[in-house]
């Protein structure tokens, strides 16, 4: 009979390129075997050979969280394009190739992002749009798609108490509606709602400095 911790050495030696030696960063897919059970995933900063992905540190604080849960018809229609794009990319990189398998499913934290992004785009939108949003998905290089996720994950990242709001609500609109094709390959898709809260950030920021500068001025002169 297997060890827990052999179970979890499985579950990396089978992962989509996570290595707990390089960053314990990661993120979760739960695969259920029943075939109408949704999916479930989760981001974690702890990695334990003992106890795997842990969503509860030794002091109460949470150390993992749920960032989506897709119903299984849609993580069906993205689950192998996600598959191949990701294993093309670890190909590249010599790193581990990965594979959908019922139960626990490990990412590196930068696929994760990426996943998730795409899960959000889709959860709440009409299975008819997803393989709009998969192709303008494809249409962003991966730092855009991490850009995206922070941006998102930081003002409305609660799996279920954040669906369908703000920046999550963008990010739908902007992977499902927009059109695709070459025009979307050559070109970021980035919606108005997007620009807006860039711009706003970077005149807080332009403020922040000229406010910073003054302060410092009037300092040398006392």
């Amino acid at each position: 009979m297997a060890t827990k911790k052999e179970t979890h050495l499985s579950l990396v030696a089978r992962s989509f390129g996570f290595d707990p030696e390089e960053s314990r960063h990661h993120f979760l897919v739960n695969i259920p075997r029943g075939s109408k059970q949704d999916i479930e995933i989760s981001e974690h900063f702890t990695w334990s050979e003992q106890s795997g992905s842990s969503m509860m540190t030794l002091s109460g604080e949470s150390d993992g969280q749920i960032r989506v849960i897709l119903a299984r018809p849609k993580w069906d229609a993205i689950a192998d394009p996600l598959r191949a794009a990701f294993n093309q990319r670890l190909r590249k990189s010599g790193r581990r190739q990965g594979a959908w398998k019922v139960g626990k499913n490990l990412l590196r934290r930068e696929l994760g992002k990426e996943l998730v992004l795409l899960a959000w785009a889709v959860e709440e939108a009409d299975p008819g749009l997803i393989p709009n949003a998969l192709a303008n998905w494809e249409g962003l290089v991966p730092e855009e798609r991490w850009w995206l996720y922070t941006q998102t994950a930081a003002a409305t990242g609660h799996g279920l108490r954040d669906r369908g709001k703000g920046w999550r609500k963008a990010v739908r609109f902007a992977l499902t509606e927009n059109p695709v094709g070459d025009r979307a390959k050559e070109q970021a898709v980035i919606p108005e709602f997007f620009k807006i809260a860039v711009e706003r950030s970077e005149r807080q920021q332009t403020l922040f400095e000229v406010n910073e500068n003054a302060s410092t001025a009037a300092a040398k002169e006392k």
